[in-house]
């Protein structure tokens, strides 16, 4: 595995390394100390399996270089390593089309679990960053989707409760496979090419992938999902490969 990793701190950068590293020894990591030098590796070489994504850097906005490369490199996943693990960040992140976002505060095994996630086509994100909020007021757009309301009300409680799961909330097998291609971030129309569907088909699978999360967006349904296979043992609920 080929891994480009971006972060303007050297210390930092030197650290990942060594840490990433330790995946295996097929590993093969190419740092970037600016947004520049991650350009000119891409350009150099083709064959990166995953980026890891700084969001301050010195010479770039990291949401800026995240659409850069969603846009240029379409099949690339990416995934955040940022010091921040607000709601809003990870939201914006997700919805940019990151397949991951992992606060540098985590632990190595939470960075190693989050990327054999990403690696196997799942989405991580922070448990702790959807599952509640500190008290007191929120910044605008930091807002936790209804799913996920619901499920830290019922911890709450000290009530047992069956947990909702992807095989429980009722999704056909088309609104499965739907739902598989909306995670990859596809939109309606390349959504109906995959599938054979008709685009107005398709965004009738949309809207009842969404009722069945109990949530109002695309975004709000990967962070829904993501979470739900995180509870339920971490492996992806959906595989790209069994979409086509």
């Amino acid at each position: 595995m080929k891994v480009l990793l971006v972060d303007d701190h050297p210390l930092i950068l030197s650290a990942l390394q060594s840490v990433i590293r330790g995946l295996g020894d097929d590993v093969e990591v190419v740092g970037a100390a600016s947004a520049r030098e991650a350009r000119a590796a891409l350009r150099a070489s083709n064959d990166f399996d995953l980026v890891l994504l700084d969001l301050q850097l010195g010479d770039a906005n990291g949401f800026e270089v995240l659409v850069e490369l969603r846009a240029g490199y379409p099949g690339l996943p990416v995934v955040i390593v940022s010091a921040s693990d607000r709601t809003s960040d990870v939201i914006r992140a997700i919805d940019l089309g990151a397949m991951g976002f992992v606060p540098k505060r985590a632990s190595n095994e939470t960075l190693f679990e989050a990327l054999n996630l990403v690696m196997q086509g799942g989405i991580y994100v922070p448990p702790m960053t959807l599952g509640s909020e500190r008290p007191g007021p929120k910044p605008e757009g930091d807002t936790v989707p209804s799913y996920l309301a619901i499920v830290r009300e019922q911890a709450e409680s000290g009530e047992p409760q069956a947990q909702p799961s992807l095989a429980t909330i009722g999704l056909t097998p088309r609104q499965t496979d739907v739902l598989g291609l909306l995670l990859q971030g596809k939109p309606n129309k390349l959504i109906a090419r995959e599938l054979g569907l008709s685009v107005e088909t398709v965004k009738d699978h949309v809207a009842a992938v969404l009722r069945a999360l109990n949530v109002t967006s695309r975004t709000q349904a990967v962070l829904a999902v993501s979470q739900m296979t995180q509870e339920q043992g971490g492996a992806p609920a959906w595989r790209p490969s069994t979409l086509r």
